[in-house]
């Protein structure tokens, strides 16, 4: 049984949980190695104390789960098939009573919820995120060479977009050129919807790309991220078309020199709550505070945001093997929108930034 099933366990006899039961796509995928979309389906993971713990997916799906090196009971039910009576039959053969399960709360849904409490009618229901949070949350080395690989791929990407930019270009047609040239480099799946925006759209922390076209003394801002065997990367680069003024310019500055002071600050022992600050409070001096509205940063891996949150409130203290992400950014409408965003791994000393892309304000000519 893998190391990541053994840690859950070891969690479930500490907590007198006597089943763990997981329904999302990422987490069955980071216990059991099978991913599986499974749409309106049901994918499930179940896992006890001691007895053998079982994966439940379409029958159609069943081939890959033992493809992915998935060595334990697979139920693979049809479309005609109700699941959840295959599920308290594999469950009633491994145990009689059942007192506390634990579930994904943030995840399962009401009828499925409905539907389990129908087989355990008498059991308390816990919720199993926090420890999957926090084990998911330290990266080993294969997963970190994964997700290097992913950051170069979105060093990459940005290169495009930047080489593609060109006076009358759509940001679609510039968003169009970076996939394609991803997808023959084999990438199948972005992390998120690629953002390519500019000039005033640019100013929208979440913008919709669409048919405004580049014109001279614009910013244009790249956020994307590209999957790799799973794992996500996320970068966010601005650059600028042409000359721009001197506000541009000094918003630019601004949200360099805060990228830099987070990443600075970021190191084991030191808080989430601190790597934000260190940027925050720049902003803030600059007179920008009210135009950066988000948190610094988020946890990267399986899921693009992932745990932790990187807020001035968090006061998570950093560990070796963590990954996330540091982008401030400041949006003042009609004036100006940028982001630098970086994915960065927590060493023994301080962190290793995986994206590469240059971060000094380049002029587009």
């Amino acid at each position: 049984m893998n190391q990541r099933l053994k840690k859950l366990q070891s969690w479930m006899k500490e907590n007198d949980v006597q089943i763990s039961f997981m329904t999302s796509s990422e987490n069955v995928f980071y216990l059991s190695g099978f991913y599986s979309d499974p749409h309106e389906r049901l994918l499930a993971l179940a896992v006890f104390q001691e007895e053998e713990p079982f994966l439940v997916c379409p029958a159609m799906e069943k081939h890959g789960a033992k493809s992915s090196g998935w060595d334990h009971e697979i139920i693979g039910y049809s479309d005609i098939d109700d699941p959840w009576e295959l599920i308290f039959q594999a469950i009633n053969k491994r145990m009689k009573k059942v007192e506390t399960v634990a579930i994904e709360k943030e995840h399962m849904n009401v009828e499925r919820f409905e539907a389990l409490l129908s087989i355990f009618p008498n059991s308390r229901m816990v919720s199993a995120e926090e420890k999957l949070r926090k084990l998911r949350m330290i990266k080993d080395h294969n997963e970190l060479k994964i997700i290097e690989e992913a950051c170069a791929l979105a060093d990459y990407a940005v290169e495009v977009g930047v080489n593609e930019i060109k006076e009358g270009k759509t940001e679609l047609e510039i968003l169009s050129a970076i996939e394609f040239s991803l997808k023959k480099k084999g990438v199948t799946e972005m992390s998120f919807a690629t953002m390519v925006l500019t000039g005033a759209n640019a100013a929208s922390p979440h913008g919709t790309p669409g048919l405004t076209k580049i014109k001279k003394g614009d910013l244009v801002l790249f956020d994307l991220g590209v999957v790799v065997d799973r794992y996500c990367s996320d970068i966010t680069r601005t650059v600028a078309y042409g000359d721009i003024n001197d506000k541009q310019k000094e918003i630019y500055d601004t949200v360099l020199k805060a990228q830099l002071a987070a990443i600075s600050a970021s190191k084991p022992g030191t808080s989430a709550s601190a790597v934000d600050l260190a940027a925050r409070n720049i902003i803030s001096k600059g007179g920008y505070g009210g135009y950066f509205p988000h948190r610094l940063g988020h946890g990267l891996g399986i899921s693009v945001h992932e745990y932790p949150s990187m807020t001035e409130k968090n006061q998570l203290v950093l560990k070796e093997g963590m990954v996330y992400t540091i982008e401030p950014g400041i949006y003042v409408p009609e004036v100006a929108g940028v982001r630098i965003e970086d994915d960065v791994y927590v060493t023994a000393d301080g962190v290793k930034v995986l994206t590469k892309f240059p971060k000094e304000l380049q002029i587009i000519n």
